[in-house]
């Protein structure tokens, strides 16, 4: 295969457990993920990545792809790679199973970025941010990139900081969590140890920066909303179904 997508999805969330089973319009929110992701174009196949059985009988419930991983693994990162270990695959797409608004459009550009440059090892995703809040806030993460569109730096504060905005300027990005590997990479990384700048912002992104490698960084108009919290998901709910009464795509 050329790319899979594969959402890890683990059942024992601190802020808001079963999250991933948890009912949105009528459906397990890791289903609309899953949807979402099926229209990708660039994929051969979309897996879910599971640590429980409550979640793979839902997963074939809806029609999708389930394998067990085991629970012990500390980051999604960990439970693809042992998802994909056997798999004869070029590129490992990162999809988020907290990502119900995640557009297809996404996968593909971050897909088709690393199979048309193979000599990129990581491709991720960002997007102007056009909500002034989002700047200070710690869950909103901050992302720079240099004329190549590749990643600088990532964080938590407001990058980069503007000493003399001027009104109605937007220079902040926001960092979103989809990433696409390479499949020799995604093991060169979970090998990796955790990095000091990992350490101090608790973005498992910067291990790549740190030990010296590149991330190319492509740029959407979408918008999309992670579920951490019930407060999350309500927003999601509530955003969707306005879309569906304005009639979006």
């Amino acid at each position: 295969m050329n790319a899979i997508g594969v959402i890890p999805a683990r059942y024992g969330s601190v802020r808001f457990e079963g999250k991933v089973l948890a009912d949105l319009l009528g459906k397990p929110m890791l289903q609309h993920v899953w949807e979402n992701a099926r229209k990708a174009k660039s994929l051969d196949d979309v897996i879910v990545a599971c640590d429980d059985e409550r979640i793979k009988v839902a997963v074939e419930g809806f029609g999708g792809k389930a394998v067990m991983t085991a629970k012990a693994h500390t980051s999604g990162t960990e439970r693809i790679a042992e998802a994909v270990g056997e798999m004869d695959v070029k590129v490992v797409v990162n999809i988020q199973g907290d990502e119900p608004l995640i557009h297809p459009s996404m996968i593909n550009d971050v897909a088709t970025t690393l199979l048309n440059n193979p000599q990129l090892n990581v491709a991720t995703v960002m997007k102007r941010i056009e909500h002034e809040e989002e700047i200070a806030d710690p869950n909103v993460v901050k992302v720079v990139v240099n004329k190549k569109a590749q990643a600088l730096y990532f964080s938590r504060c407001p990058i980069p900081f503007v000493r003399e905005e001027e009104p109605g300027m937007r220079v902040h990005n926001k960092h979103i969590g989809l990433y696409g590997y390479t499949k020799d990479f995604l093991f060169i990384y979970k090998n990796l140890p955790v990095s000091r700048l990992e350490s101090f912002e608790k973005l498992e992104q910067l291990r790549i920066l740190e030990n010296g490698y590149s991330i190319r960084v492509v740029e959407t108009k979408h918008e999309t909303i992670g579920v951490d919290t019930r407060e999350d998901l309500e927003k999601v709910k509530q955003w969707m179904l306005l879309r569906n009464k304005v009639g979006e795509i």
